[in-house]
């Protein structure tokens, strides 16, 4: 199976998937994560949807945008690390391609009304599809009690208290871990799937 998904074809079907969510997202990362979902799982069934919410978390405790780092890892989990390549130079080469072209033009585009009027009219939709992927991954990952405590603690410490965000992705790990040691029957309910001991 890996042998036919590292064949042209199936690298080139990868680029041009992750190029497809590159060109037709604005908005970074989290605005990325439903037209990752829906490719990835929806329409390829590459990936299954308990698996997207572990990619998901592992791009977020490692530097660099969320979309790049979640397309690398499925890339990988697909293909190996030629997948990877294939899978992160096409959701990278649409920015770059982009933002070249607006680099070149810049001190046009800057002062035309109307690419300004298009920005403020793209802003509103942007702030849809983060809200959108936050909703999805609410729903699947926000099974109990304990997740919502945590979850409601981080945007508190997140907004109020400005915490660092990699030091509450650390400490969510850590309270991960001692529930796991510590009420392994809770753990099972909070991670909303069964795992061996």
């Amino acid at each position: 199976m890996l042998k036919e998904r590292k064949s042209f074809s199936f690298l080139f079907e990868l680029f041009r998937t992750f190029f497809k969510i590159g060109s037709f997202t604005f908005g970074g990362g989290f605005a990325m994560i439903p037209l990752i979902e829906k490719e990835v799982i929806d329409k390829k069934g590459w990936v299954k949807k308990d698996e997207i919410i572990d990619i998901f978390a592992a791009s977020q405790t490692i530097p660099g945008a969320i979309a790049i780092n979640a397309s690398t890892f499925i890339g990988y989990k697909l293909a190996g690390r030629i997948g990877a390549i294939f899978a992160t130079a096409g959701i990278v080469l649409p920015s770059v391609i982009i933002i070249t072209l607006i680099a070149s033009l810049f001190t046009n585009v800057e002062i035309n009304p109307l690419i300004d009027a298009v920005f403020k009219g793209i802003q509103p939709v942007i702030v849809a599809l983060i809200v959108t992927a936050a909703v999805r991954m609410w729903k699947r990952t926000i099974n109990d009690t304990v997740g919502l405590l945590i979850a409601v603690a981080t945007v508190l410490l997140l907004t109020v208290f400005h915490v660092n965000a990699p030091l509450l992705i650390f400490s969510g790990a850590l309270v991960g871990i001692v529930i796991r040691r510590l009420f392994p029957d809770k753990a099972k309910k909070v991670l909303g799937k069964e795992r061996d001991q």
